[in-house]
């Protein structure tokens, strides 16, 4: 008869049996395993250092390249803008770390800059658009009347394009009489802030783009408001050029709505790149372009249509050659 004592052992048996098999089963695929994950992780290493050093040469060769093309901007737009007067119009977000480099360079390329206006969150709020749309009503010019259909942002671009550029070089750097209160009134309701002496009217404009896409429910609206500005400005003046990062170029950007836009699109140039040196060259050429009525999409973002406009192709006049006349021997001898 098998007795408890024969049950214990067994059982001790088949667990032992158990345990030596886990155990001589996890030591054989060890080294295996350990190998394989060594050799992934040396590779990967690897890998990761072949990316940082290829990163570090790319920024240092860009580093390089904005150095040469900073060097070079004075020499580059020398004379483009000579005798023409610029407004900076800025979305609310914009990034205003760009500010500076984006004037020194007009000023390097001859143009004036007459100053700076900030559209404010307020100018894009959606509960604000009845008091905007009343506004611009109220102060537009006496006998003006808006397009049908016209939206509150449409209104109020049309009323301060008026009052900050005009398509007549004669009237260029004076205030337009009939806006003058246009953006003081505009300052005073909390949809503006004013820098420098943006009423002595420009004849060129740069809009430039918040530094981040909108992302409210209304971010189309808002985008569509400072398209609608854009639009006036070029209407009013002598030509615009909306400016900002890749990210204005992008999904929901400000650049990308006007792409979008239909009219505004093929009258408003857009430059993506105005963080880079290069970049801001590029605005100057594009406001340059503008002034020989032609426009387009530049930078290096999906809707750039190349990175900056094609150079201006010289006008070669014919060469004169004159007719060869009679030598005066011949004839007296012929």
């Amino acid at each position: 008869m098998i007795d408890f004592r024969y049950h214990l052992v067994s059982i001790v048996a088949i667990f032992l049996a158990l345990t030596v098999g886990i155990v001589l089963g996890s030591t054989a695929l060890q080294d295996p395993i350990i190998e394989t994950t060594q050799v992934t992780a040396e590779t990967l290493k690897k890998e990761n250092l072949t990316l940082r050093s290829d990163l570090v040469a790319q920024l240092a060769r860009e580093d390089g390249n904005n150095a040469f093309v900073t060097a070079a901007t004075a020499e580059l737009v020398e004379r483009d803008l000579a005798g023409e007067r610029v407004v900076v119009v800025e979305a609310p977000g914009a990034p205003t770390a760009l500010r500076d480099p984006m004037r020194e360079v007009l000023e390097l390329a001859g143009a004036t800059y007459t100053g700076r206006v900030t559209l404010t969150d307020s100018f894009l709020e959606p509960e604000q658009a009845g008091v905007i749309d009343g506004l611009s009503i109220q102060l537009a010019p006496v006998g003006a009347t808006f397009p049908e259909g016209a939206t509150p942002y449409d209104k109020a671009g049309t009323v301060l394009a008026a009052a900050l550029v005009t398509n007549m070089r004669p009237q260029a750097g004076t205030a337009n009489t009939a806006t003058t209160t246009v953006l003081s009134a505009f300052q005073e309701g909390g949809f503006i802030a004013v820098n420098g002496e943006p009423a002595d009217r420009a004849t060129l404009a740069i809009v430039v783009a918040p530094a981040a896409p909108y992302e409210a429910e209304t971010a189309e609206t808002m985008n569509n408001a400072i398209v609608s500005v854009s639009g006036a400005l070029d209407k009013a003046g002598l030509g615009t050029v909306m400016t900002g990062t890749t990210t204005a170029s992008a999904t929901g950007g400000v650049i990308a709505a006007l792409l979008d836009s239909g009219e505004e699109t093929s009258q408003v140039s857009s430059v993506d790149t105005l963080d880079l040196p290069s970049g801001r060259i590029v605005v100057v050429d594009a406001l340059k372009e503008q002034l020989g009525g032609q426009s387009g999409a530049y930078g290096i973002g999906s809707g750039a249509t190349a990175f900056e406009p094609a150079p201006a192709v010289p006008t070669i006049l014919p060469s004169f050659t004159p007719s060869a006349s009679p030598s005066p021997v011949a004839s007296a001898t012929g």
